[in-house]
């Protein structure tokens, strides 16, 4: 299997003044066109720095992507590296004159090193001035590209993609991908098992974000269609396996699937919130066609606006604390009444990073989804801060929707 290795070269992406969507980019075409990405580096705005970057990447991979340090300052070093690298001078390329003859500019002397490349190599057109690097050396495939991300996707897309397409020689990679919720990722390990195992073919990798796991599967054959069909095998085994717990594919929310099935079953819902300040209904209203189903939404924050909003009784309140499984339950019946739809989301809780107490800690959160068939409370805790307490909060009252809306 041919495998690719990404060097990203900068200073700036090493300080985190630059967050490094060129390898995220890179990553994901590579995979679309059979070449999985098996490693990724970072490094220094210097010569010696670059080199040991181009060693290590060597060492994994059959071709491999440097991005950046190919402009005219002092600290764009990538085409020196890359000529040290493979033991051979730079050699000065003509139509770098001509390139700026064509804009009805003279060429500054400080541009003049971008008319250098490795001797051996080839150039590659860009949009800038900057041109790219192809060369290759026992028998893997080296390219430098600029680290301007609008140039770094045409060069890819002209230069470089047609150029691996061939190297791949037909090899295909096909990926699929599953949206889990409800469990943890040892939970999921543990329930998937030896599928999990590294070196299978399909791979199947894990990651997770806010919450929310997504299942990779990577599937690897000499032609497309055996790839699709065992990629095909492997997620029809893993919906049977995890049920319930995978909610979508591809890259689809919570709010979207819950949407669909809402509108697919022609049903309407109103929220009310407290603690998430309005981000269920973001989440619900993120998604075009929206419309259809969400009607209502209120943002009680204070006890007050609970009572004048939502009828929410004041004494309730008083009794029970506004964090309490009595108010959120009083929130939702009382929101479904108010916008007379067939469902009600409430959610009332304490996000932090002050406010809790020993009976009520930060991090207690009620949700309740009101309808037809009555109401339904649940009584979380969730923790790593405010903008994390809030997100699951909204994320799981989908979730438990979802299910609902399954039945």
């Amino acid at each position: 299997m041919i495998k690719a290795s990404i060097v990203s070269v900068g200073n700036e992406i090493l300080s985190g003044q630059t967050v490094d969507t060129n390898a995220a980019h890179l990553s994901a075409v590579l995979l679309l066109i059979g070449v999985p990405v098996v490693s990724s580096y970072a490094v220094r705005d210097e010569i010696d720095a670059i080199v040991r970057g181009l060693n290590l990447a060597s060492a994994d991979a059959d071709v491999i992507l440097t991005t950046g340090g190919l402009g005219p300052t002092d600290d764009d070093l990538t085409r020196q590296a890359l000529a040290k690298f493979l033991g051979v001078e730079l050699e000065l390329q003509d139509e770098r004159d001509t390139r700026f003859a064509g804009r009805d500019r003279q060429m500054p002397e400080r541009n003049k090193i971008q008319a250098y490349i490795p001797a051996g190599a080839k150039a590659l057109a860009n949009i800038g001035t900057a041109p790219g690097i192809m060369a290759e050396s026992e028998g893997k495939l080296f390219f430098a590209l600029p680290g301007v991300p609008m140039e770094m996707k045409r060069m890819f897309e002209e230069s470089v993609r047609p150029e691996l397409e061939r190297f791949a020689g037909g090899q295909a990679v096909v990926v699929k991908k599953l949206k889990c919720f409800g469990a943890g990722e040892s939970t999921i390990a543990e329930l998937l098992g030896t599928m999990m195992q590294r070196g299978r073919n399909p791979l199947i990798n894990c990651t997770v974000s806010s919450g929310i796991i997504t299942l990779h599967i990577i599937a690897t054959a000499d032609d497309k269609e055996k790839a699709e069909q065992m990629a095909k095998k492997d997620e029809k085994l893993l919906q049977s396996t995890l049920g319930e717990l995978i909610y979508g594919v591809r890259d689809q929310s919570l709010a979207e699937v819950v949407g669909e099935k809402l509108a697919q079953r022609g049903k309407t819902i109103a929220v009310a919130e407290s603690c998430t300040g309005g981000l269920l209904a973001k989440l619900l209203t993120d998604n075009p066609g929206s419309s259809k189903y969400f009607t209502y939404g209120w943002i009680t924050y204070s006890n007050e606006a609970k009572t004048s909003e939502l009828g929410v009784p004041a004494e309730l309140i008083q009794e029970y604390g506004a964090v309490s499984e009595q108010v959120a339950r009083a929130m939702a019946i009382g929101a479904r009444k108010k916008a007379g739809t067939d469902y009600a989301i409430s959610i009332t809780g304490i996000a932090g990073p002050a406010g809790g107490t020993e009976q009520k800690p930060v991090g207690l959160v009620y949700i309740s989804v009101d309808s037809e068939n009555g109401c339904d409370t649940k009584r979380c805790f969730f923790y790593h801060g405010r903008q994390f307490i809030r997100l699951r909060a909204a994320q799981t009252v989908l979730n438990i929707l979802r299910l609902k809306l399954n039945i």
